[in-house]
């Protein structure tokens, strides 16, 4: 791992920026929106568009690439980013917000694939694997780290947010100054959602539910935070925990996922995540709330890994790339609705809102995992079971394609050494 970082340091420096300005602009907007006097029904449009932006430039920034570039293409958005991060204070309208969260997240896609194709090029076949992991581990700490700097300034001021558009501003340049351009890189071929919904019905709807509780953790938690009236810091906290959690659990439930029936344990996860929340809709205490926090983060994160995994047990090598972005896809679409739902519910019960949406998705998706092992076979032998790569729900088609080669690489080296043994 320490040969890895110092290889790409740049690119892992820069990236841990970025997503400390993602962080920033997340939970600030949740907040100020509260102090502005927005609507419920304007922070959820204000929070769905950003996932609308990041879908469309998923299929865009590709294309982009191909055209002009990497180089100008990750430059250009990024002093996009940087604009738009300096005007949210500047224009306080619903309307304006939500031009800028979907502009926000449409170039960040594009420097996720950016940065991830970089990435992908750097990387070797005996570390791939742990450039994956770091580079999400990467991901989390920003997010986590810009948790920490909302609590040092005014809410209500410019300062936090100058601070992430300085952030983003000063990422491009390590990687810039120290990344030579890598060639564009050839787009998978696509594989209809009819096609993947007849290989992995339950990789599917759990990808469309966790879809929807992703964008609960990740664009509507602070606007729960502020509607409860939790202070900056315990916002914070409750945002850092739910991310700390899925970084710390993701290891261990990959060890698990690669030894037992994977369906049984999206059926527990899933179960686990429900009744954590369920647990803050009946006991109103602040600890209660960190505790759902951990659970609901600690297990729909690697839920999300887990069900790629499982979709490629059924799957041939050379069609998992496809899969699994089909599946992004599918996941961005219930993210788009997400924070929608969310603000219905928050406008109909109040703030226990959240979590009583939390629950019901990942109950639910509990509930179909049960009836769907009650309709397929499992794969028959752990050694048939391809191997679980870590990834998140925040990444591109291509850190899924690098994730694919995770899996396809260390399975040819697990039949190689079995074939040996034999």
């Amino acid at each position: 791992m320490i040969q890895v970082f110092t290889g790409s340091w740049a690119l892992f420096l820069g990236m841990f920026m970025l997503m400390i300005g993602n962080g920033l602009q997340g939970t600030l907007l949740g907040v100020r929106g509260e102090y502005e006097g927005f609507s419920t029904l304007s922070m959820s449009l204000i929070m769905s568009a950003y996932f609308g932006g990041f879908l469309l430039s998923s299929r865009m920034a590709p294309q982009m690439i191909r055209r002009v570039g990497h180089v100008r293409v990750f430059a250009a958005l990024g002093s996009t980013i940087s604009a738009v991060l300096i005007l949210y204070p500047a224009l306080t309208e619903p309307w304006a917000w939500i031009i800028g969260r979907a502009v926000i997240g449409f170039c960040f896609c594009g420097v996720y694939v950016t940065a991830e194709s970089w990435l992908n090029n750097a990387a070797t076949n005996e570390n791939r694997g742990k450039a994956l992991s770091l580079y999400m581990i990467v991901q989390m700490a920003g997010i986590v780290a810009a948790q920490y700097i909302v609590t040092l300034g005014d809410i209500n001021g410019f300062i936090l947010f100058i601070v992430p558009s300085v952030l983003v501003s000063l990422a491009f340049a390590p990687i810039l100054l120290s990344i030579k351009p890598t060639p564009a890189f050839d787009t998978t071929k696509r594989m209809s959602l009819k096609d993947l919904i007849a290989a992995s019905p339950l990789a599917c709807v759990g990808m469309f539910l966790l879809g929807g509780v992703y964008a609960a953790q990740f664009g509507m938690s602070a606007v729960y935070g502020a509607r409860a009236g939790l202070s900056i810091g315990q916002i914070s906290l409750m945002v850092s925990v739910i991310y700390v959690a899925a970084l710390v659990l993701q290891y261990p439930i990959g060890w698990l996922s690669d030894r037992m029936d994977r369906r049984l344990l999206i059926l527990g996860l899933a179960a686990v995540g429900g009744l954590g929340g369920a647990v803050a809709i009946f006991l109103d205490s602040y600890i209660v709330i960190l505790f759902s926090a951990a659970i609901m983060g600690g297990t729909s994160n690697p839920l999300y890994a887990l069900l790629i995994a499982y979709a490629n047990d059924y799957l041939e090598h050379e069609d998992m790339a496809a899969a699994s972005g089909g599946l992004l896809f599918i996941n961005g679409v219930g993210a788009i609705a997400g924070p929608l739902i969310v603000g219905w519910a928050m406008d109909w019960v109040g703030p226990k809102g959240f979590w009583i949406y939390v629950a019901a998705l990942m109950c639910g998706l509990a509930i179909y995992a049960a009836w769907r092992m009650t309709r397929r076979r499992t794969v028959t032998a752990v050694s048939d079971m391809v191997s679980y790569a870590p990834i998140t729900a925040s990444a591109t088609p291509v850190a899924a394609e690098l994730a694919q080669e995770v899996y396809i690489e260390t399975d040819l080296e697990e039949q190689a050494t079995e074939g040996a043994g034999g």
